[in-house]
């Protein structure tokens, strides 16, 4: 049980990731600079999120739900028990 949690943690990471990323092409397409300060400048990303939400809530709503995702998985599990768990499926991988 406790591997099938860690590997629905990790999959929510990349789901997050993904829609970072996402996020950050929505930014590029919209401007350069606006992905420029994504990229170097702290919560440009909000801002964008903020003045852009039509254009960014599909990408913001994909990293929330990956975050959301991880978070439940690692609150089910425990601390204690993570480090242990993460350490047998890499065993496996």
């Amino acid at each position: 049980m406790e591997e099938l949690l860690i590997a629905v943690a990790y999959g929510g990471g990349i789901i997050s990731i993904v829609g970072s990323l996402w996020l950050l092409v929505v930014m590029f397409q919209t401007s350069i600079l606006w992905g420029l300060g994504g990229l170097f400048i702290p919560f440009v990303s909000f801002i964008f999120l903020v003045m852009h939400f039509d254009r960014a809530a599909g990408p913001f709503f994909v990293s929330v739900i990956g975050f959301v995702m991880s978070l439940i998985a690692v609150w089910i599990i425990g601390p204690e028990n993570f480090e242990a768990a993460a350490l047998t499926v890499r065993l496996l991988i």
